[in-house]
């Protein structure tokens, strides 16, 4: 899902004033990250990514993604406006910033797109945005205007990946949060859900001028320990926030708690099937 369910991704700017965002970010990074790694070694693997690739990671969060790519030798680069959420990816992927910084070609950089940009270093020949988008209204601009800066910063028919939820019926993910957001009635300006529309990433490829090249679904099952450890991990995600914003914090867990029943197993681990898919699109 700066988006930074799931930023990648996901919802992170405009969060609600009662969000520890300190502690949202170690959530997203120790539990809800890793359930979209299918995701990214599928598109990882259809890209043939290696030492030959240059990487821009939008949206990068707490950079796993980035460091699945770096441990195929590509060089990243990746940016986000979450300044947590970058700490933890610093943390990662630059341990010892200066030295490993100029030893591997790493950067992780606060900010835009825009930011990126140095006139020493050669276009990227992949952009990824696998934050994905299909459920908040506003998602799909928010990501044209994070194109609009990267595009230019790639080389001529680099890829560029798009990410997004699947149909509703095979996300079980998003027609919980769905179901627990919607009678909260949120706010104005706080962010509404949206249908998911099947040609949500084809619309926003075609607004920044890429041209489609294939496109793929990949099944990203979202497990967890324990009721609590979901509950952390899916309001990590952001996509609860206007929830969070009309009501309050106990309300939402109290509703999200009672939503997760029934993907509750007998020992207690929680277990929801989910599908997203992605869309490769080049550069002109």
């Amino acid at each position: 899902m700066t988006p930074t369910l799931v930023r990648q991704h996901l919802p992170r700017t405009g969060a609600s004033p009662r969000v520890d965002l300190r502690a949202r970010a170690r959530d997203w990074s120790e539990i809800q990250e890793r359930m979209l790694v299918p995701l990214y070694e599928a598109v990882y693997e259809r890209l043939d990514v290696g030492p030959a690739t240059r990487l821009l990671g939008l949206g990068c969060g707490s950079g796993l993604a980035l460091l699945m790519a770096a441990s195929r030798g590509a060089t990243v680069t990746g940016v986000d406006t979450g300044a947590d959420l970058l700490a933890l990816a610093r943390e990662r992927l630059l341990p010892d910033e200066r030295d490993a910084g100029a030893r591997t070609g790493t950067r992780i950089v606060h900010g835009s797109p825009a930011d990126t940009a140095r006139a020493d270093t050669p276009a990227y020949s992949v952009v990824t945005a696998f934050e994905p988008i299909g459920c908040l209204s506003g998602d799909a601009e928010r990501l044209s205007e994070l194109l609009t800066e990267a595009v230019p910063l790639a080389g001529h028919g680099a890829a560029v990946v798009l990410a997004g939820w699947g149909p509703p019926e095979r996300c079980a993910t998003a027609s919980l949060l769905r179901s627990t957001t919607e009678p909260a009635q949120p706010l104005r300006g706080t962010g509404t859900w949206r249908p998911t529309g099947r040609d949500d990433l084809e619309r926003v490829a075609a607004r920044a001028g890429l041209r489609p090249d294939g496109s793929g679904r990949v099944a990203c099952p979202f497990g967890y320990a324990d009721t609590d450890s979901a509950l952390r991990g899916l309001k990590s995600t952001g996509l609860l926030d206007p929830a969070i914003t009309a009501t309050d914090q106990v309300q939402v867990d109290k509703e999200l708690a009672e939503a997760l029943h029934p993907y509750q197993r007998p020992d207690g681990t929680v277990w929801m099937p989910n599908v997203f898919r992605y869309l490769v699109a080049r550069t002109p």
